[in-house]
């Protein structure tokens, strides 16, 4: 069995019975919420956090509950975060003056998932100024199931813990306490409070009676019945002939009426309290048979904080050839992007919009088939389930393709398995034409956060395939886990970049829960069998749809198959490449994208690496041939003598060939994905190009469009400039893995250009981060501020990567 953090605390109330499965069963799985808790289970239990000032009636209009930009919060994070134990989160609401800390602790046992405590407490930002909060804690049964108020309901409000008892499907029964903090404070001073002192002071509740698949809609529900209670308590002291006539405090109205309806299946509780509070959430799993306490959250959340920095000095080392005056302040920067990156992985289950029969107009060609079994306009999928990293818990809390193989990348250090575990869900989604959709929006929760325009998708779309990034980052962490640490993973033949002392690359954690794939070969061998099949009908899925076109234009090449061009762009944008805004030529189904070959190139190397793996060497032969195709036409098909670049290719008026160059990251990709020998004739020029400050370098990383360019920071200006760190880190990764490491005319200068770079990034994703509280999508092409949706824990948390270089 898996060492648990605070065994000692623990093991007597822990079943013999508990599996090593179930440990990720629980989590904070809904990460648009500031704090909700759920299982992978498509509808079961869901629980949320609710809070409003009460110094005003106005703050109750600017109830937390979903993460948002507009909320005006000065920053909120975890602090530290395990999928598996869970974690701290810290929250800064300054408009509220309350600094709100969450923490959840995972308690195995039984034969459900285990049980967990959650905590939230609260304390005032500014000391000196009052700090009047209300909270609310909202539990659901979303399916089949019950769940009931133990506790005896008195109309005035409750005193004391409150009980209730459930059970729902694949979680059998349970039960869950809300329990008080030993000193809080709760309001019951204020205007009118003599007339309300029968209810100042008190938890009040409420039991809804919900639709099934609403439980999401909570917040409305509670606050309406909040809204409907104040409007009653209010009236008696609304006089319009009377404006000296004052209402009562808004703490004493703005209240849950304490009733429960017959067949409720949305449960909430509320508190109020005057300066610093706390109280205790205890979900006990009927199988497990263990009493939860306060003092075993006390001190497991103690031994979980101690385990955690532990362990992530480990996995994450404080580089000594990164200098800074500040060495804790990085480290907790540190830890708090990958918590949250963490912390931000969500479950999502539902129906998807789909529409089969959409096409622009030039991606049709002449052997393209209308049929007429095809059905017309968007349509709902059956529902499906997901468990992905999100990108943005506040502006994008939903899976996105292209995203999560950067998540990977960063979750397979910490947790092997638990990448496996989001990988193997991707794979699931590749339907049986061998598609996925590029952004998975399942369900009506999902959808809610998603502008109409941008809910429906194309099964002839694709996305940058970056899933197989994740599966060759893990089979290099598996090859390396099976020979142990060489002297080049110590990097002692790295001195040269300052990279001798590091700790050794991915040892074994002990027989971690969270290696159990690197430590086990033939688990490893199965798994990458079991997504080999799909894998390889996706691969085909991109050659077939996303095919070029070479002969119809005349154009020259080795290969007359290996051309690609991004399907479902407008005029404007092509957003299946990722690069929404990024200049290309005008749409035509003879353009040939210089990104997607390079994409296709890296995905055909993946796919001959895990056919030698699993023993497909036939397939391994053919994939090699089209990986050598493929190289040979990047350069037939898109490098520009005369531009000395890659570029797009399109087709002029006069039906011809011709090179679209716009330098930039595109400009870059077969240097970015470490497709160029190391003796490349046209590295130095690439190397020139990203190292120019009137072109792409900046003092905070390589832009996205040359500073030189007509449209640099024109229009939408999404990738018109702006610095972007998944970008940064693919470059920094062929620096350090490829070019600056392998003997060749370039290595001086590619080392030259990974330290200065590597700094950049960090150094100014550091400031932004102490200045701000907060991670960005992007960062301003000339002065390097953050820019756009925040906190953004997706790929800008690759900095974690960047700082320890765990390429």
């Amino acid at each position: 069995m898996r060492p648990l953090l605070f065994l000692s605390l623990v093991l007597p109330l822990i079943s013999a019975g508990a599996k090593e499965s179930d440990d990720l069963l629980w989590g904070a799985y809904r990460p648009g919420l500031y704090f909700g808790l759920r299982p992978q289970l498509p509808q079961s239990l869901m629980t949320g956090l609710l809070w409003f000032g009460v110094q005003d009636y106005q703050s109750f209009l600017k109830t937390r509950h979903a993460c948002d930009q507009g909320d005006g919060l000065t920053g909120y994070s975890w602090t530290e975060y395990d999928a598996r134990e869970g974690g701290t989160q810290v929250i800064e609401d300054t408009p509220n003056n309350v600094r709100l800390t969450t923490q959840l602790l995972k308690v195995p046992g039984g034969s459900h998932g285990g049980s967990w405590a959650a905590r939230v407490k609260g304390e005032p930002i500014d000391q000196t100024k009052p700090s009047r909060i209300s909270t609310i804690f909202y539990m659901g049964i979303d399916g089949l199931g019950s769940l009931d108020m133990e506790t005896d309901e008195k109309e005035n409000g409750l005193d004391g813990p409150v009980v209730y008892s459930g059970s729902a499907v694949q979680l059998d029964e349970f039960t869950i306490r809300i329990v008080d903090g030993p000193s809080n404070t709760y309001i019951t001073e204020g205007q009118h409070s003599d007339a309300f002192r029968n209810r100042a002071g008190k938890t009040h509740f409420a039991g809804f009676r919900v639709s099934e698949g609403t439980i999401w809609r909570a917040k409305d529900h509670i606050a309406s019945s909040i809204l409907n209670y104040a409007k009653e308590a209010i009236a008696p002291y609304q006089d319009p002939e009377d404006p000296t006539r004052v209402p009562p405090d808004p703490s004493f109205t703005l209240q849950l009426p304490d009733e429960v309806l017959g067949g409720s299946r949305l449960h909430a509780l509320q508190k109020s309290f005057d300066g610093p509070f706390q109280f205790d959430i205890f979900f006990e799993s009927g199988s497990a048979k263990q009493k939860l306490t306060s003092e075993i959250l006390d001190k497991g959340i103690d031994e979980l904080s101690r385990s955690y920095n532990k362990r992530f000095d480990k996995v994450f080392p404080m580089p000594s050839n990164y200098k800074t005056d500040d060495v804790k302040s990085l480290k907790d920067f540190s830890k708090a992007i990958t918590s949250n990156l963490i912390g931000g992985v969500g479950y999502f289950y539902g129906t998807s919009i789909v529409d089969r029969s959409f096409s622009y107009e030039w991606d049709k060609e002449d052997d393209d088939e209308d049929e007429d079994d095809v059905a017309k306009g968007p349509q709902l999928t059956e529902p499906r389930s997901l468990l992905t990293a999100t990108p943005s818990r506040s502006f994008f809390p939903r899976g996105f393709y292209w995203d999560e193989g950067f998540h990977l990348l960063h979750l397979g250090q910490w947790d092997n398995d638990l990448s496996l575990d989001i990988l193997k869900d991707w794979i699931n989604l590749i339907d049986e034409d061998g598609w996925v959709a590029r952004e998975q929006i399942l369900g009506e929760e999902a959808r809610s956060r998603v502008p109409q325009e941008f809910q429906t998708q194309v099964p002839f779309w694709a996305n940058p395939p970056t899933l197989t990034m994740a599966v060759t980052a893990f089979i290099d962490r598996l090859e390396k886990s099976e020979r142990g640490p060489t002297d080049e993973d110590l990097g002692l033949e790295l001195d040269g970049l300052g990279l001798g002392d590091q700790a050794p690359f991915n040892q074994p954690l002990d027989h971690d829960i969270r290696t159990r794939y690197l430590e086990d070969p033939e688990l490893a061998l199965s798994y990458l069998k079991s997504i080999y099949k799909p894998l390889k009908r996706h691969y085909d899925w991109f050659r077939r749809t996303q095919r070029g076109q070479i002969k119809q234009y005349g154009r020259k090449a080795r290969s007359r198959t290996e051309a690609y061009r991004w399907r479902g762009r407008s005029q404007e944008h092509v957003l299946t490449s990722g690069m929404d805004d990024y200049p290309r030529g005008p749409p035509h189904s003879g353009e040939l994208h210089l990104d997607l070959i390079s994409w296709m190139a890296f995905f055909t190397k993946t796919m001959q690496d895990i056919a030698d793996f699993v023993g497909e060497s036939d397939d391994a032969a053919a994939f090699a041939e089209i990986y050598k195709a493929t190289l040979d036409n990047i350069e037939d098909l898109h490098w520009n003598e005369e531009e000395k670049m890659y570029c797009d290719a399109n087709i002029n008026d006069e039906e011809e060939s011709y090179h679209v160059c716009d330098r930039g990251y595109l400009s870059l990709f077969p240097f970015l994905l470490g497709l160029l020998p190391s003796d490349s004739p046209h590295l130095k020029a690439i190397l020139d190009l990203l190292y120019d400050p009137d072109h792409l370098w900046s003092p905070y990383g390589i832009r996205s469009l040359s500073a030189s360019h007509p449209l640099f920071g024109q229009g939408e200006n999404y990738w018109k400039g702006p610095i972007w760190v998944q970008m940064n880190f693919l470059a920094l990764k062929s620096l350090y893995t490829k070019y600056a490491t392998e003997e060749g005319p370039y290595q001086e200068l590619s080392k030259q250009i990974y330290t200065e770079l590597r700094k950049n990034i960090i150094d100014n994703v550091f400031k932004e981060y102490k200045r701000t509280g907060y991670v960005w999508e992007q960062y301003d092409a000339l002065t390097g501020e953050g820019r756009r949706s925040h906190p953004f824990t997706g790929w800008t948390s690759l900095v974690t990567l960047i700082l320890s270089e765990k390429y």
